[in-house]
């Protein structure tokens, strides 16, 4: 490295070896004041030297989220920064970041950016990774001034965030604002002060140490050499707070938009009706009956059921709005999603509108005004007050309205379209530009002037091509962007906009829509003409917030911008164009398909179509109507197949196949436009189908998805199991547990035991039992209806024995959180699979992903991590209940994701080491056999064995009203299933049937041959579909071809290393209580590289004994050291695990009977218990019952999901006891932030000696 105050060393090799590799490191007169270690865990990305940390000044555990929004906005503000500093040479600094850079080595470059700029080091930091402000009533005024001061100079670096920073004078280390990334340090009395991701790294004496503590959300730790002290975060913060007037500064520069008097409306009138400008912008009867309604009545987005069967959009015969057309990304394993609901304290929807003062401005001369807003959906009223805040005396803003309507010249349908739309779009940036050049400082880009004769360019497009067409002149922090629209109505709509730089957004026309509907009666009578506007934005807000925290991302500034979405079906020309930096995989639509479909729309509502003259198009997303949007399940193909499983009958299901397979006018998927080619294409010739392999074993690579005892009956579950055991196939539990005497078979020999055992974030039901009998347990990270959230069961469908199950309270709505709290990184998988292994060695650990661009990479770390099997899930799956922007706008098809994870684990040489399998609206042979083509070895079914069962699509799951007796919990409606397990077993060996008549036209004997073979796929052509023909599938149909040694299907097992685990000592020593004879007592050490200590033994007596375990305290293990992860993780009922020392995080996960003690070394004379942290965060996650004693505090979200445990702790960190529904904490001292967040059971104590637990 050049600086003359830091060496930085790298090396790609793992950590021991590094001492060898760099001699002076050894060398005795080498000395230093400090050390800033990062040990990558090369597992989600792919190793390279220049990625490598630590960089000039960062060294970062975890994600930037928002990094594409970040990127953007600090090349948008070339020509508003100005520095004494830099003067003139400011120039030759741009870009600050390049493209292709890291997201930390990005943020790397942003620190010595405002460093070299002027501020200090801990000052910077708290600018781009600022604390929870906005929601904290125990932050004082000033320092929440500070940051409130700062939010407008810079938007905040979001994500999981362990960050440490040196420039060789000082070190700071600091934790995001949720405190998702682990963080210990101790002192010792001679002045060395070790920081690391665990406890017990480095081997210090106790004898020696003066204090232990941790890092806590959002706060920061500051090490001085000059001044050789140790400067903590109140001191830190209040010195940089205080030492600038920033209340003073803040008041003279800062207009609270909801402050502001109200003004006369200045927005131009319009004289066409309602219904046609509804038309015009693609309105339906569903749109205001299933989505608006709800919204405005209760103040929440609806829910729906049993997730999307329509085709995509650029498959769609109908017009689509461009919205449709981008997928929300979410965060899975490398990073976590956030709980919007039980952790909206660190969330926020404030936006700033308007020019961005000078970032170097120090000293605060700035007299440049900022608009606040309290949240981003404007009323007409607060438009208004945009429009004419130039009115107002004393300051600078000037507002211009920029009209995104055309003139509707081209009298002949498709007749420069793209051309006449291509010229709007490009007068429109023009425009913008100059009026930014002139002054105006905020644009609000209207389409209220769309008539008969005035086309809207799409909002999103509008707004994109401004908003990116400013960044490339450097002209976007001096404006701000207001999109007035009466398109967006949805909450996805509006994540969108706000994705492509959209500050602040008036949805004029769905206000309109709701004022109507007001006056019309057809609303309750309490939500008046101010109420139903009210209610409309607080769930707009809500989902928003929602979309925000799928992706990790708390804050509306640090989504602003952010372009968290892939695109599904257009072309990269038109993103490169509008939407650069965006993901496309499949090609597809570009600015004439978009120009033809807002020309579609705008022509049939203005035109005399006799059944538009007096309502809405009906629809037809979310279900089956005449005249509406195809439906892959519908009429007849759902009674073709009921009719062939239950009468066993071979030419129905062909029927039912072909209506799936070869539909050749509706195209309801990418793969209806793959063609499999012939034999003699490929060199190849049939076989007689004899010689293939037999059905019997074919569906043993089948199974059903993840239904939860609780969304589906338990006629309907244990009738999935029957069938799927009987033939050696799996099913899958789901998230709600199970039944013990299923684990059991029944006398005729007939099992119901659930196979595949699922985890998900809620760990409703994981007992030590439950995955002591499984045959694989599954890691839900996402689900494909809804990827980035957690399962829900309404209230009504927990009824007493499902509260039982699931360890809950009967009556109480279920929502698991979106995260798993101990997974917050690819290292947190890795362990959680460790965990499982060690409960259950003879069981496979299967990672469940979701389809999106970029899931391939986290696969290749998820087998890095030593999962033994994989599910890639499309976004067509099935679900019980979720939001209906969810079902319809997250995820990507799994024909995407799967190609992606095939291929990049074939190239990385990891593909033979995992199992893969797909699911997500799976019906038929043929999408079995393209789903072998393109590498998956296993394939999951959900909705078809539902449909084989008896279900009809009714789509009414989460209402517990299911006619058929399938997802319901009402015992009247329970009696009406008919389903049998032979339905099941018939329908899986059609599909095997017709995979096999394939493979024999193919010349493939087994199905191992086929797997991978991607030459096999083509591309057909379709007929008379124009937006189709852009689709390019030579990204999903690419070879890796590395050769015949490297393995392109699951033919090795996983290493574990599980040979040589504590646990394997602790079950020889415990034999005498194994074996039901005499109590034993083990004495023995303990380190903090032995990991899930008593777990194995755990899995042992669950499988010996049950849940009832053993007899209390038969086995009593006296350990000494510094424990590792999952310190008695899953601890079964008669062990009792006493620690002298400390330990890590996760203690006590899953809980299932045992006792933990945990106290400090005897040696440790110096440290005073009860303020000293003995345990780390996440502790009891998912407890089902047991005993905890801590003597000492524990870190954030102490007991977490505690569903029957009991605990005493001498103080916790942030959101402790957070949805907690049984159990009972007592905590004898003080607790963080947001204590009990949707705790719905269970009695926590709280020792409150300094009065502050009540704020």
């Amino acid at each position: 490295s050049f600086s003359a105050r830091t060496i930085v060393y790298k090396g790609m090799f793992l950590a021991y070896q590094l001492g060898a590799f760099y001699p002076d490191l050894s060398d005795p007169d080498f000395t230093s004041a400090l050390a800033l270690i990062h040990q990558r865990f090369s597992t989600n990305t792919f190793p390279s030297w220049k990625l490598a940390h630590p960089y000039r000044m960062t060294a970062h555990n975890g994600e930037i989220n928002t990094i594409r929004s970040n990127v953007n906005w600090m090349a948008a503000r070339q020509a508003s920064v100005a520095s004494d500093r830099f003067g003139k040479d400011i120039s030759k600094i741009w870009p600050v970041s390049y493209e292709g850079q890291s997201d930390t080595a990005c943020f790397d470059n942003a620190l010595e950016f405002l460093v070299r700029g002027g501020y200090s080091l801990p000052h910077a930091a708290m600018m781009l990774i600022p604390e929870a402000w906005a929601g904290n009533p125990l932050m004082d005024e000033t320092r929440r001034a500070f940051y409130e001061y700062h939010a407008a100079l810079m938007e905040p670096w979001d994500g999981p965030a362990s960050m440490a920073l040196s420039d060789g004078n000082q070190i700071v280390a600091t934790l995001d604002r949720n405190g998702l990334r682990p963080a210990r340090y101790f002192v010792t009395k001679d002045g060395l002060v070790v920081l690391a991701s665990e406890a017990g790294t480095l081997k210090v004496p106790e004898e020696d140490i003066v204090e232990k503590w941790r890092l806590q959300p959002g706060k920061m730790l500051l090490i001085d050499l000059k001044e050789g002290r140790i400067i903590a975060d109140d001191e830190i913060k209040q010195t940089l707070a205080s030492s600038n007037p920033y209340p003073k500064w803040l008041a003279r520069t800062q207009i609270v938009l909801e402050e502001l008097p109200d003004v006369l409306p200045q927005a131009p009138k319009t004289f066409e009706s309602l219904l046609d400008r509804q038309q015009a912008f693609g309105y339906t009867q569903e749109d205001i009956k299933v989505l608006l309604t709800p919204m405005a009545c209760t103040g929440q987005e609806p829910l729906g059921s049993m997730g999307t069967d329509t085709p995509i959009s650029a498959l769609s015969q109908k017009s689509k709005l461009l919205y449709t057309y981008f997928k929300q990304n979410f965060a899975q394993v490398t990073n976590p999603p956030i709980d919007p609901i039980r952790e909206e304290s660190v969330m926020s929807l404030v936006s700033f509108i308007g020019p961005r003062p000078n970032l170097f401005d120090l000293k605060g001369l700035s007299r440049v005004k900022r608009l606040e807003v309290r949240q981003p959906i404007l009323t007409n009223e607060d438009l208004e007050k945009i429009r004419t805040i130039g009115d107002i005396a004393d300051n600078q803003f000037r507002t211009t309205t920029l009209d995104i309507t055309y003139s509707t010249n081209s009298e002949i349908e498709g007749e420069n379209l793209d051309t006449d739309m291509e010229a709007a779009l490009a007068n429109l940036c023009q425009m913008a530009e100059k009026r930014v050049r002139d002054g105006d400082n905020i644009i609000i880009l209207s389409d209220r002037l769309i008539r008969a004769d005035r086309i809207a360019i799409p909002a999103l497009l509008a707004t994109a091509a401004v908003h990116h067409h400013l960044i490339r002149k450097g002209l976007r922090t001096s404006s701000g962007l207001v999109i007035e629209t009466g398109e967006a109505r949805e909450i996805h709509h509006f994540a969108v906009l706000a994705g492509y730089g959209a500050e602040a957004i008036n949805p004029y026309l769905a206000f309109e829509t709701l004022s109507a509907m007001q006056a019309e009666g057809k609303l309750p009578p309490e939500v008046d003409d101010r109420e139903v506007v009210h209610r409309y934005i607080k769930s707009v807000g809500k989902g928003l917030l929602k979309v925000m925290s799928k992706m990790g991302i708390s804050t509306y500034q640090s989504y602003c911008g952010a372009q968290v979405f892939d695109a599904v079906g257009l072309s990269q020309k038109f993103v490169d164009r509008f939407f650069f930096g965006t993901a496309t995989s499949i090609e597809g639509v570009g600015l004439k398909e978009v120009a033809t479909e807002t020309r579609r729309r705008h022509t049939l509502a203005f035109g005399d179509k006799l059944s538009l003259r007096r309502s809405l198009e009906f629809g037809g997303e979310f279900a089956l109507r005449t005249r509406g949007e195809v439906h892959a399940w519908n009429a007849t193909t759902v009674s073709h197949l009921q009719h062939a499983v239950r009468s066993n009958s071979s030419e129905k299901y062909e029927e039912f196949a072909n209506a799936v397979n070869s539909s050749s006018k509706d195209l309801f998927n990418i793969r209806s436009l793959f063609r499999i080619k012939d034999a003699s294409e490929l060199g190849r010739k049939p076989i007689d189908i004899s010689e293939v392999e037999p059905a019997k074993d074919i569906v043993k690579r089948f199974a059903t998805g993840a239904m939860s005892y609780g969304s589906i009956s338990r006629e309907a579950h244990t009738n999935l199991a029957i069938a799927m055991n009987s033939m050696g196939a799996k099913s899958n539990t789901g998230e709600g547990g199970e039944e013990p005497d299923r684990f059991v078979p029944k006398s005729d020999g007939t099992s119901m035991r659930s196979a595949i055992k699922q985890v998900a974030s809620g760990r409703f039901g994981v007992t030590t039992e439950y995955l002591a009998n499984s045959d694989m347990i599954q890691i839900k990270m996402a689900q494909g209806a809804k990827p980035g959230e957690g399962g829900q069961l309404p209230g009504h469908k927990v009824d007493a024995v499902i509260a039982k199950v699931r360890h809950s309270t009967k009556g109480v709505g279920l929502i698991s959180p979106p995260p798993h709290h101990d997974i917050y990184s690819i290292e947190d998988l890795a362990q959680l699979i460790y965990d499982l292994k060690n409960v259950n060695p003879k069981s496979d650990i299967s990672v469940k992903l979701v389809s999106e661009v970029g899931v391939g990479t986290v696969a290749a770390g998820v087998t890095k991590a030593r999962a033994d099997h994989i599910t890639v899930s499309g976004f067509d799956g099935g679900t019980g209940a979720s939001p209906l922007t969810s079902i319809k706008n997250a995820g990507s098809p799994w024909e995407i994701g799967l190609a992606e994870t095939h291929q990049t684990l074939v190239l990385n040489k990891l593909r033979s080491r995992v199992a893969l399998q797909v699911d997500g609206g799976l019906k038929t042979g043929r999408d079995v056999v393209i789903g072998a083509l393109l590498g998956a070895d296993e394939f999951g079914f959900a909705t078809a064995p539902l449909i084989a069962s008896g279900c009809i699509m009714m789509r009414k799951c989460h209402l517990n009203t299911c006619p058929v007796g399938i997802a319901t919990q009402d015992p009247v409606l329970r009696r009406r299933f008919t389903g049998k397990p032979e339905h099941i077993v018939n329908y899986f060996f059609f599909v095997a049937e017709e995979v096999r008549q394939i493979m024999a036209s193919l010349g493939y004997a087994s199905l191992n041959e086929m797997i991978g073979q991607i030459n096999v796929l083509d591309r057909k052509k379709a007929n008379d579909h124009y937006k189709s023909e852009g689709l390019d599938f030579s990204k999903l149909f690419f070879d890796p071809a590395m050769g015949e040694d490297v393995g392109i299907i699951h033919s090795e097992l996983q290493d574990h290393h599980l040979e040589d685990v504590l646990d394997q000592k602790l079950i020889k020593e415990a034999a005498p209580a194994l074996n039901g004879k005499d109590a034993v007592q083990i004495t023995t050490e303990i380190n903090n590289t032995d990991r899930t200590a008593g777990t194995m033994l755990s899995g042992v007596v669950a499988s010996k004994f049950g849940h009832e375990g053993l007899d209390e305290d038969k086995i009593h293990i006296k350990l000494n050291g510094t424990a590792g992860q999952s310190f008695g993780a899953w601890l079964a009922r008669g062990i009792t695990m006493e620690l002298e020392g400390e330990a890590n995080d996760y203690v006590g996960k899953g809980l299932s009977g045992g006792r933990i003690i945990i106290y400090p070394s005897k040696r440790a004379k110096n440290i005073v218990a009860e303020n000293s942290i003995i345990v780390g965060n996440t502790v009891l996650y998912g407890a089902i019952e047991g005993e905890c004693y801590f003597r000492g505090v524990a870190g954030e979200r102490f007991a977490v999901r505690n569903s029957g445990a009991i605990a005493v702790v001498e103080g916790v960190g942030d959101h402790g006891c957070e949805y907690m529904t049984g159990g009972v904490v007592a905590v004898l001292g003080g607790t963080g932030r947001n204590f009990a967040a949707g705790m719905s059971g269970g009695i926590a104590y709280v020792m409150d000696e300094s009065g502050t637990f009540a704020n």
